[in-house]
């Protein structure tokens, strides 16, 4: 009987650390009553289709944002690095993440906000621990790499394409263009550190010179980062795979378009010759 007793209460123990690993102080988090409804809205519409594929719920989701105006650098914040929750406004990695972390909310039969936004922060951050603005995944190969860690996304297809060795290094070099790194100099050599682990660790992608191999492997729903040909810069954009017919279009937030939008041309389009997107490395949704 005391062996069971002991039992029960390491179980108990162990819940209990568990889902204090999921608490979410909303005093650190930035969002509005907005937002809110925004994500609550979409999780109460969504649950009951929780059996889909989340490669189907991803898109369906994205196509729900359209029109919703594009936004730059909305996650600066500081140092002290709060989460930001954003519906209202999305770039091309935030719309991404939203997508990406009400599906698997949708997933998990949830439809409370502080549910979605545990998922937002295990997406957006190195090993799912925010601990100020270096603790963030600033780099999308990076995003990439940890998040296939953590079980949430496949990057294994992506050996079916080449390896880049390049030296990712922009953000150390840059920190003019980063409002935290421009008043917080001493995290500089922190971000340098990063950087050289990632360009050491490389990332796997599929070329833009061998467009049948990158068809073959692309699937609706599938997350994907258009490589760049910058010296520094790892990525240039990120959207979401949506077929139409037999054809590949990219469900996205651009610059260019100031919205959520269906790109009117092929993701080929992305990747011609004289583009300064080289490539394209996909990260698959599991769950």
């Amino acid at each position: 009987m005391k062996n069971y007793l002991i039992l029960f209460l390491i179980l108990i123990t162990s819940s209990n650390f568990i889902f204090a690993q999921h608490l979410i102080n909303l005093n650190q988090c930035i969002f509005t009553d907005d937002d809110k409804h925004i994500a609550e809205k979409k999780l109460n519409l969504l649950v009951s289709k929780s059996g889909l594929p989340i490669s189907d719920l991803i898109v369906e989701i994205g196509l729900s944002f359209l029109e919703t105006p594009y936004v730059v650098a909305s996650l600066e914040n500081g140092l002290e690095e709060k989460l930001v929750i954003n519906l209202r406004e999305l770039d091309c990695t935030t719309f991404a993440e939203s997508c990406l972390a009400l599906a698997r909310t949708v997933k998990l039969g949830k439809t409370d906000f502080e549910s979605y936004i545990s998922e937002l922060e295990q997406l957006r951050y190195r090993d799912g621990i925010r601990d100020q603005y270096p603790s963030r995944l600033h780099y999308f190969s990076e995003w990439v790499h940890n998040n296939h860690t953590k079980g949430i996304i496949d990057e294994t297809v992506n050996k079916k394409g080449v390896k880049s060795d390049k030296l990712i290094n922009y953000m150390s070099t840059h920190p003019a263009s980063y409002p935290v790194l421009k008043d917080h100099p001493e995290l500089i050599p922190t971000i340098a550190e990063q950087e050289k682990k990632l360009s050491a660790t490389g990332f796997m992608y599929f070329p833009k010179n061998n467009i049948p191999n990158l068809y073959k492997n692309l699937r609706h729903g599938d997350i994907i980062a258009l490589t760049s040909s910058i010296d520094g810069v790892d990525v240039n954009h990120v959207g979401i795979i949506l077929k139409k017919g037999n054809e590949l279009y990219l469900l996205h937030a651009p610059l260019s378009g100031k919205k959520v939008l269906v790109s009117e041309w092929p993701i080929t389009d992305f990747i011609k010759p004289e583009s300064k997107n080289n490539g394209i490395i996909i990260a698959r949704p599991i769950f």
